[in-house]
């Protein structure tokens, strides 16, 4: 076990999120998740993790984040398939599995709150950080982590602090934070990239300026450019801020056999980075800690690093 006891980790995922059918070749597929499911199970540990089931959540939740007009709309899509962007497709099941997506963080935040859990990840589908306040974008339908986190703060744990090391910017988290200094919104992304966002300069408005960290990537960075990020910014940036509860947007496209982008990670990668954070979350938030699946499209780079993010979680 070395230096980690084991935590009281848990896991949401539903079946739900297997029947969003995003259509043939969309890299978004079910298979991200039957794959990581899979892999987990063939790792003992996993058998202690603590199962949950997502749950749908309130209008309240979501209008906290989304305007009226976007929920209505997701919620009255019909039964056919279409596109709500150019590249967000959605089926019959979509609304289940987008309204259960978000209802997954708030649950896993109920359980850690409640003091059942330390910690989780909630296995999902659809992804979440580029929805926008109006608008589905980028695979995305519901920002699931930034509904969390105004959730979260509902429940009395003012200073959340969200990291998106997802290859592409957070557009949505950002735009949902940007000028709230009860939010520390910190993303790593390749940069110029989709979505074209993220820019250095970007660091808040009003009370918010300083609460906004971006920290762009140029393509084949690699570990060397990440651990200079966790070392001169990324963790200077949270032991400055102390905050009650760490979450993540952990996409694992930066991964370097993902098919869709070019920094050049490995599965060790994010095994480190977990071990950052929980090392922040053990000193100042009791380990609360909740993770969110955001892209990765390489099955096998995506399910050997969750697997690795999910273990440091475990301890």
């Amino acid at each position: 076990m070395g230096m980690y006891k084991k935590m009281k980790t848990g896991l949401v995922t539903d079946k739900i999120f297997l029947e969003h059918d995003t259509g043939h070749g969309h890299p978004e597929s079910k298979e991200r998740l039957e794959s990581i499911l899979l892999y987990l199970q063939s790792k003992s540990y996993t058998k202690d993790l603590i199962e949950i089931d997502a749950k749908i959540p309130t209008e309240e939740d979501i209008l906290k984040v989304h305007s009226l007009a976007h929920y209505n709309k997701i919620k009255s899509l019909s039964e056919k398939k279409g596109y709500l962007d150019g590249d967000t497709p959605y089926s019959a099941k979509t609304t289940e599995a987008a309204l259960k997506a978000v209802g997954a963080g708030i649950e896993m935040a109920d359980r850690i709150i409640n003091r059942e859990l330390e910690n989780g990840m909630v296995i999902v589908r659809p992804p979440g950080h580029h929805a926008e306040k109006d608008h589905a974008m980028g695979f995305c339908i519901f920002n699931n982590i930034a509904i969390t986190a105004k959730y979260i703060q509902s429940k009395g744990f003012k200073k959340i602090a969200i990291i998106d090391w997802d290859v592409h910017h957070g557009n949505g988290t950002e735009n949902a934070f940007y000028d709230d200094d009860s939010v520390l919104f910190i993303s790593t992304h390749q940069y110029p990239f989709y979505p074209g966002s993220g820019s250095e300069s970007d660091t808040g408005l009003g009370k918010g300026v300083g609460y906004n960290l971006n920290i762009p990537m140029q393509r084949g960075s690699g570990m060397s450019e990440f651990k200079k990020a966790f070392e001169n910014k990324i963790i200077p940036g949270l032991e400055k801020f102390i905050p009650d509860f760490i979450l993540i947007s952990a996409g694992f496209d930066a991964h370097i056999n993902d098919p869709l982008a070019n920094l050049e990670l490995t599965t060790k990668s994010y095994e480190i980075f977990t071990e950052q954070l929980k090392s922040i979350a053990r000193q100042y938030c009791e380990n609360r800690i909740i993770s969110f699946l955001e892209g990765g499209y390489d099955l096998k780079a995506l399910s050997e690093s969750v697997e690795a993010h999910i273990s440091v979680l475990a301890g």
